[in-house]
């Protein structure tokens, strides 16, 4: 934790923009630590000499988490079906499965977009399902920077009220987190057993 908060403490919204666009690119960056810690330094009890710009940072948050997911979101839709024709038998994946994914984000996309953006580690694996499903590139970034603004602004927000209290306020967002990510993971293996067992039989045939 005290590494994220060094590197911000010394490189500002630089080390923002860099701790959002690596998080959304699928690599484990907390963003509770990025923007809390990012929303607090707008304060001068955290800052002390140059407090950073509430709006700014959320401004520079949202950029460098819509940069990231534009990043793997093109990776998913560039390689997907490389991917598939190479590996698919290795990770249970068929060109059928993505157009069935491609169908389904056209539907829901909106709502998992936008909703999978504040979830632990949902929102940080979204953008690649959303390439390999081949979603609308316009609707996806539209999409993407609404459920960012939502997050982004909400831990920045609660990091500038909390001011040097903020370690307190992420220690209980996190703590708050974990049923959340014990369900995703449950729900994750859940789907990967279930999909591992039809590919079986499948092949059984």
């Amino acid at each position: 934790m005290h590494s994220f908060q060094t590197f911000v403490t010394n490189y500002g919204y630089a080390a923002i923009f860099i701790l959002a666009m690596l998080e959304s690119m699928c690599i484990p960056v907390p963003s509770e630590i990025i923007f809390i810690f990012g929303g607090a330094s707008c304060t001068a009890a955290v800052a002390h000499l140059h407090p950073l710009g509430l709006g700014w940072v959320i401004v520079v948050g949202v950029l460098g988490e819509l940069t990231g997911a534009i990043i793997a979101y093109t990776v998913g839709r560039t390689l997907g079906r490389t991917i598939v024709d190479r590996w698919g038998k290795w990770i249970l994946l068929t060109h059928k499965d993505l157009d069935k994914a491609e169908a389904w984000f056209a539907k829901y996309g909106p709502y998992s977009i936008v909703v999978g953006r504040v979830i632990p580690i949902i929102r940080s694996v979204i953008s690649v399902p959303a390439g390999l499903a081949e979603m609308g590139r316009v609707r996806f970034i539209a999409l993407t920077a609404v459920g960012s603004a939502i997050w982004v602004s909400l831990l920045s927000v609660l990091g500038y009220f909390a001011g040097h209290n903020w370690e307190k306020y992420h220690k209980f967002f996190n703590t708050v987190q974990y049923p959340v990510i014990a369900i995703a993971v449950v729900v994750l293996a859940y789907a990967f057993w279930h999909r591992y067992q039809a590919v079986k039989k499948q092949n059984a045939v």
